[in-house]
């Protein structure tokens, strides 16, 4: 989400006429997308802009600061930096900049040219980062209010951007060649709740986009959905569509229905376990992805070994395990933070211990198997690096000539617990 936001940032700073430099030091506009659901990014901040800030003795400098923010972050942002505003307000960056006193030439000019950026924040169109992998949103904020999560207050309540402008996005990046295509939202299923009069579900959306995709080489992702709302029409239109990519990141965050309860999560481990139960058995390909939180609040180690029993059983194929932290705000803030550094830190390794097992069997199952991978790159071996379907990372082991954004088929030779390697068929 932070890459797509930068992405709009950027469309409004170059048509200020603004260049991007490689070279930190020499920036005329400097700024930071935060995100405060975790405190160690918002400590990265502080450093930044201290350092920032250190520059201006010698040279004029504009910092700014948007992204995901805490209201209690906001204000010890406000006399940091010298703009702070929120993603809606990207459009209005240009005024902000006049105002604050740098009205430059290409500045004003941009201001008189540029009328359709000054609209809403769904209509400023992105200058992607890559010219093969692109991320579309389709939601902002969220309603679920997990106590611990920050993003209800970080982003507002749920909104859902027309479906469409996200057919529309997703055509245009067809034209133009993109080969990788994620819908992003804070939780993607429960896309047209808050518009049920004029807009359509999840599913239904999922439907346009794999038709106006049919026929073309491009995988269709989506992150986030919620385990409450993942129902079973997603799963079939997901099925029906070669381009709708057989990967699912569904988090659990604990195995244990007491602290599921804590976290406000509104599903059972028998209810994840359930549409677990349906994605093998309409998508028996598909590959699993969760996130899960160690050290909640209250967490005994009978309550995370069943957390780790439920990585076994699932047999994820990644999981992005983090160790729990109060956000100031979130309703968990108020508890007690009662398991030490240490220990989670312990059972943190334990997790992805059993991760690296449950995967690895997984992916040494693949061994001998065919499959199309994409390439994005090479390693620091100069093989062509990439990621299959599942959203595997792949090691081309032969001195391939395929360039970024092609498909190539590869016989898998071997694997590793979280990525697997082969030869270009």
């Amino acid at each position: 989400m932070n890459i797509s936001d930068s992405e709009r940032i950027r469309t409004v700073i170059e048509s200020m006429g603004y260049e991007e430099t490689e070279i930190e030091e020499e920036a005329d506009l400097l700024g930071i997308v935060a995100c405060s659901v975790r405190q160690k990014s918002i400590d990265r901040v502080y450093h930044r802009i201290h350092l920032w800030n250190s520059w201006k003795r010698e040279r004029s400098l504009i910092t700014f600061v948007s992204g995901c923010i805490l209201p209690a972050d906001r204000e010890k942002f406000l006399d940091r930096f010298d703009l702070l505003f929120s993603i809606q307000e990207v459009a209005q960056l240009p005024d902000m900049i006049r105002q604050y006193g740098v009205a430059t030439a290409a500045s004003v000019q941009a201001t008189r040219d540029v009328p359709d950026i000054r609209d809403e924040f769904w209509k400023v169109s992105p200058s992607y980062r890559s010219n093969i992998e692109a991320y579309v949103p389709i939601q902002n904020g969220c309603d679920k209010f997990c106590t611990f999560c920050a993003v209800p207050y970080t982003r507002g309540r749920e909104v859902s951007r027309p479906s469409e402008h996200i057919v529309a996005e997703v055509t245009s990046l067809i034209e133009r060649g993109f080969r990788s295509i994620t819908l992003l939202g804070q939780n993607v299923n429960s896309y047209g709740l808050d518009r049920q009069s004029d807009e359509v579900r999840f599913s239904e959306l999922l439907d346009r986009v794999g038709r106006a995709t049919a026929g073309h080489n491009v995988w269709v992702y989506f992150t986030s959905p919620h385990p409450r709302d993942m129902t079973d029409d997603v799963l079939e239109t997901i099925a029906a569509y070669p381009t709708l990519a057989k990967q699912i990141h569904l988090p659990i965050q604990s195995g244990d229905d007491e602290i599921l309860a804590r976290m406000n999560r509104a599903y059972t481990l028998n209810d994840y376990r359930r549409v677990v139960e349906n994605i093998r058995g309409i998508l028996p390909t598909a590959t699993l992805f969760t996130d899960i939180i160690v050290g909640f609040t209250g967490e005994t180690e009978e309550q995370f070994e069943r957390t780790r029993i439920a990585m076994e059983e699932f047999a994820f194929s990644m999981a992005y395990i983090a160790m729990y932290s109060p956000r100031p705000g979130a309703a968990g803030s108020r508890w007690d933070d009662d398991i030490p550094p240490d220990e989670k830190k312990r059972r943190y390794h334990e997790l992805s211990k059993t991760l690296i097992s449950v995967a690895g069997e997984r992916t040494a199952a693949m061994v001998g198997t065919h499959l199309p991978v994409l390439v994005t790159g090479h390693d620091r071996k100069g093989h062509l690096s990439g990621y299959s379907e599942g959203r595997l990372p792949v090691r081309i082991e032969a001195n391939g000539t395929a360039a970024p954004g092609a498909f190539v088929d590869v016989t898998v030779t071997s694997a590793r617990p979280l990525s697997i390697a082969g030869k270009a068929s």
